[in-house]
């Protein structure tokens, strides 16, 4: 086995190209979220909106997943790539003609926030392709024996600019205003745009071009339900991420239970995947290939301690702390399940595979944020909050319980494997 190379990923050009544009996206999104998020509340200063946030942009971010994997495994990466970042600045651009006040000058608040759903909905629709694109366009970009090292760089970079965005998100909304600050959304959604021309066009690698999107889709959930190594860890990170997850519902905390206001809410969003670069840096340096399962699952259960610990505590930096944590384990727990996927799907059905693992864990976020939101609602926020974390708990030891295969997983030989293939 070749010494590993902690940079190994990071010595191909386009695949530099591709961590810049992927981190600009994000950063705009991150920020994008936390505006909408603040914004609305603002606006009703009713948990359930926050719900109807995530499920307008659940909806059609499920039911098109599979539809949507099937099309990336027929069509060429970089240009769908290219057009889901062109749809993506026109929703980013309707939101900033939503909120500013010259525009929207005597309008309604339900009408303002019709608006804003209706974009969130189209954002949804929108985010059942970028997953399949991005994942297969990686597998492209670079050779099979680095897989594992991009799938932690790319994992890594995607964190790092939920940090940032979600930390400027928070403080332009109280330096420049919401408008301006979803007008600075689009400015770097359009920069993401133009670098992607700057990767080359990949080849289609699926030989069954034209194939009944039927017979397509079949397939792509018998690789994935059939693989227990797979399914378990998209059912593990899928539970932990619907109950455990607090996003939804930070801005409550911000300004009713902590009373930190908008600077407050960026940092506590950017403390969640900060813990992250820690993450990025310790698994670049001490790959997870060795006792995977296990350090999966300590990872998850480490989560939703922290979730519950942020749900208990009353003390702003406490609750900073616990959700760097969370952030923290979260980010492990990414790293493997992404390295998994990398490792073990065939190149013909990545769009597939994919965009089932988006139906599991992408749509979870959003199903998530509805879970939050009605529960906020119905027990308050704390409660809300400490049922989540512990719901994750008791996922994880039944899992490791009932899925040994998962348990026991090794991914030394996998990799192995992969290096040479590639060498």
């Amino acid at each position: 086995m070749q010494k590993n190379d902690p940079y190994a990923a990071l010595r191909i050009k386009e695949f530099n190209i591709f961590l810049l544009l992927r981190f600009l996206l994000v950063f705009g999104w991150s920020m994008q979220f936390i505006v909408i998020e603040w914004q609305v509340y603002s606006l009703t200063k009713d948990p359930l909106s926050l719900a109807l946030i995530g499920a307008f942009e659940f909806i059609p971010a499920f039911f098109m997943a599979p539809i949507s994997g099937h099309i990336v495994d027929q069509k060429e990466k970089r240009n769908l790539f290219a057009k889901c970042i062109a749809a993506f600045s026109l929703i980013s651009l309707g939101l900033f003609l939503l909120t500013n006040d010259k525009i929207v000058e005597g309008w309604s608040v339900n009408k303002i926030l019709y608006g804003i759903y209706a974009l969130v909905f189209f954002g949804g629709f929108l985010r059942a392709f970028f997953g399949p694109t991005i994942f297969s366009l990686i597998a492209l970009i670079v050779p099979k024996r680095v897989y594992a090292n991009a799938a932690t760089w790319s994992t890594s970079t995607w964190k790092t600019a939920m940090v940032l965005g979600a930390l400027a998100g928070g403080f332009l909304i109280s330096w420049i205003g919401v408008d301006k600050t979803l007008c600075a959304v689009f400015v770097l959604v359009i920069l993401s745009l133009l670098l992607t021309f700057a990767i080359k066009k990949k080849p289609i690698l699926n030989k069954n071009i034209g194939e009944p999107i039927k017979e397509s889709l079949k397939k792509g959930f018998h690789f994935v339900f059939n693989d227990k190594v797979i399914l378990g860890a998209l059912t593990l990170d899928m539970i932990a991420v619907l109950f455990g997850g607090t996003v939804a519902i930070l801005t409550i905390f911000a300004q009713d239970i902590l009373k930190v206001g908008s600077e407050g809410l960026g940092i506590m969003n950017a403390s969640i995947s900060l813990g992250s670069i820690l993450t990025m840096f310790a698994t670049t340096y001490i790959p997870i290939n060795k006792n995977t399962g296990i350090k999966l699952l300590v990872a998850v259960f480490i989560f939703g301690l922290s979730i519950i610990a942020f749900g208990l505590s009353s003390i702003f930096w406490v609750s900073v702390v616990a959700l760097f944590i969370s952030g923290a384990a979260d980010g492990v727990s990414m790293i493997i399940r992404q390295t998994i996927l990398q490792l073990k799907t065939p190149d013909d059905m990545r769009g597939r595979v994919s965009s089932v693992n988006s139906m599991f864990l992408g749509s979870s976020n959003e199903l998530g944020a509805v879970e939050s939101g009605l529960a906020a609602k119905l027990i308050g926020p704390v409660a809300a909050v400490v049922f989540g974390g512990s719901m994750t708990l008791l996922t994880v030891i039944t899992m490791g319980i009932k899925n040994p295969i998962l348990r026991n997983l090794d991914l030394t030989e996998d990799i192995e494997q992969h290096e040479k293939e590639g060498s």
